[in-house]
């Protein structure tokens, strides 16, 4: 009955972050955990859409080991091999975080400062990856078309997919040219066009007899993209609607556009994060160079921003699972 009695909001105790401490932790390490818990609600949200998306077009998914297949500097297909990288480099991160934590509880200024100074290298080096991948997927490796349908076409030689580069010759037939400041107006540019025209395309496959057309269709037993007959890929062909080179949020050359779609969106929630803690992070190292913990008598702020860091760690796991590995 005591608790149906109404107290007072002015009589009312309430925490004040003081010396009650819930579960031994402290005001500012809570916060922390309050803070991580609405956070991995929301990454929880975005990556169960993902996975009820991707079920529902189970059958034309991009392939991951067919779209994320460059490394920097190096010419060839190397399917996972660069996300596998930098994948270890964040987790690697995260094991000198936890030294520099280990290296505050020790009071050993010198050596949480180097091992702060290498995890937010790490951070730079994976926030650098990740902008030099999203500038390859956007840029694209082969080009396709996509039909009236929404149909994405793409172009094989010998079972292996072609560029659009390797079989479309001779001048664009159009005459379309994007509108930049060299030849429209100096103060506004037009939308971005494709390398190639519709039509040249179709010339192209209907001059050359080796060239079939693949669809986003995958055969679930091979695990492999359907290859049309040459009639069969006239007959897709002739539904062309645009030529699309590259992926952005209204078309992708790889399949599926709800697919880039949520690359670029989850992807980027998690770059932003981890930029975010590379930020926080340099703050914290400069604080410790400047020896604001040292006269504190502990390192706390070093195991705040390091419970941040391994939380975004964790969930680039969980996202490196979805998107690649599944």
């Amino acid at each position: 009955m005591e608790a149906n009695i109404a107290v007072p909001t002015d009589k009312k105790e309430t925490w004040d972050g003081g010396n009650a401490r819930p579960f031994g932790a402290s005001y500012g390490k809570m916060m922390m955990w309050f803070f991580i818990l609405s956070d991995a609600l929301t990454f929880t949200g975005f990556l169960a859409a993902y996975g009820l998306t991707r079920f529902k077009f189970i059958d034309s998914w991009p392939i991951a080991d067919e779209v994320f297949t460059h490394v920097p500097f190096v010419h060839g297909d190397f399917p996972m091999i660069y996300v596998a990288i930098m994948t270890f480099i964040l987790i690697f991160s995260s094991v000198t975080m936890v030294l520099a934590v280990d290296a505050g509880h020790q009071m050993k200024k010198n050596k949480v400062a180097w091992y702060m100074f290498a995890t937010i290298i790490g951070g730079i080096i994976f926030v650098g990856s990740q902008a030099w991948e999203w500038n390859t997927f956007i840029k694209g490796s082969y080009g396709a078309v996509k039909t009236t349908e929404g149909k994405v076409l793409q172009f094989v030689k010998d079972g292996k997919q072609i560029a659009l580069a390797d079989f479309v010759t001779g001048p664009k037939t159009d005459a379309i040219e994007e509108h930049s400041r060299k030849n429209g107006l100096w103060f506004q540019s037009g939308e971005t066009v494709a390398t190639y025209s519709v039509a040249q395309v179709i010339n192209a496959y209907n001059a050359n007899p080796t060239i079939q057309v693949r669809t986003e269709l995958i055969d679930l037993e091979k695990k492999q993209k359907t290859i049309l007959s040459r009639e069969e890929g006239s007959l897709q062909l002739a539904k062309t609607k645009m030529v699309v080179e590259g992926a952005n949020l209204r078309a992708n050359e790889y399949g599926n556009t709800i697919f880039a779609d949520f690359f670029f969106f989850i992807t980027g929630f998690h770059g932003f994060h981890v930029l975010s803690g590379i930020i926080i992070n340099i703050i914290i190292f400069f604080n410790v160079i400047l020896g604001t913990y040292e006269r504190r008598g502990h390192y706390e702020m070093v195991e705040k921003v390091g419970l941040y860091w391994h939380f975004v760690d964790l969930v680039w796991v969980f996202v490196f699972t979805f998107f690649y590995l599944v």
